[in-house]
């Protein structure tokens, strides 16, 4: 005990695993982590060690789409299913072997933002290490006559703090040369993400809007609207910048700051503002989310030597203001 004052350490901080009961997440185990900071933070073991909601003093900062969770018997990878199942939270990744739409390669289907998500970690591990709460586990896509990539993962949680740590290596397991695509999909919706709020990023930076709807965009991609009923979604793609971005909202009092490895070159940064479905997503990524066929032809599709891997981490820190 760190004082007179604590009887249990759950006073100030814990960790516990929980399973829900009911609705179309029934089934799905959760790994929540609190911190003495103001943290709340919900992790998806059965899909990929990803995380969902987070709360900061108890604000919610990430967007939680209409879906909801959703266990993984209840997650279909294909057609338009992705948009039935996609729950949103502070990080969905995307991969391993393509991202961007659903598309045929070679004889090959791969489902829109690819299959990693709706994998299940193995080897999961929950303990302390010093001040932090460390979680890891690993998530390998295979197939039968076919590539094996694998991704380790482990999380940092300061018990004291309010930031998470996120540090994958990526690793070709097989005898051959492999192509692989990564996106991490961060969805910051309300009260965080509203028209109070406004996106940091280097000014320095290259945009690039993905349509002619985003296009109509620049120069305000930086500030949020009020919702706008049925509003058309816009993407940019951000290089050529420092790999940080932060979400500011000084009515809120609050400061969100992610920064990201150099080996996520660019950063793509989706901006929806229609009613319910408002969202800021900072999605760091190694290509430009066409999918596995026209990343290659773009010559954009990166590729890991055999038994060769790649280091990727991400951090978020959230302050008040």
């Amino acid at each position: 005990m760190t004082n007179g004052y604590l009887s249990h350490p759950m006073q100030e901080y814990r960790v516990r695993k929980v399973t829900i009961e009911e609705g179309r997440a029934r089934g799905l185990r959760l790994i929540e982590v609190s911190t003495s900071a103001g943290l709340d933070i919900d992790l998806f073991p059965d899909h990929g060690l990803d995380i969902g909601q987070v709360r900061y003093r108890g604000t919610n900062m990430t967007f939680i789409s209409k879906n909801g969770y959703s266990a993984p018997s209840a997650a279909q990878a294909f057609g338009s299913e992705f948009l039935r199942y996609f729950p949103g939270g502070l990080l969905y990744t995307c991969g391993l072997r393509s991202t961007g739409p659903e598309h045929e390669d070679n004889g090959e289907w791969h489902p829109l933002h690819g299959r990693y998500h709706l994998q299940p970690a193995e080897m999961i591990s929950t303990r302390e290490v010093e001040d932090s709460f460390v979680i890891e586990g690993t998530v390998r896509e295979a197939s039968l006559f076919g590539p094996v990539l694998s991704l380790h993962r482990v999380i940092e949680i300061p018990k004291n703090g309010s930031s998470i740590c996120v540090y994958d290596s990526i690793r070709n397991e097989t005898p051959m040369e492999q192509e692989y695509a990564l996106l991490y999909h961060c969805n910051f919706g309300w009260p965080l993400v509203s028209d109070q709020a406004h996106l940091e990023l280097d000014p320095e930076r290259k945009a690039t809007p993905r349509t002619p709807f985003a296009a109509t965009g620049l120069g305000r991609e930086l500030t949020f609207d009020a919702p706008v009923p049925g509003e058309e979604e816009r993407v940019f793609f951000h290089e050529n910048m420092q790999a940080e971005a932060a979400i500011v909202n000084p009515s809120l009092g609050v400061r969100m700051k992610m920064t990201w490895s150099d080996t996520l070159p660019i950063l793509a940064h989706w901006r929806s503002m229609a009613s319910g479905d408002y969202v800021c997503g900072l999605e760091p990524t190694n290509c430009y989310i066409m999918g596995r066929k026209q990343e290659r032809e773009n010559g954009t599709l990166p590729v890991l030597a055999p038994g060769a891997f790649i280091n990727t981490s991400l951090t978020f820190s959230f302050e008040s203001i």
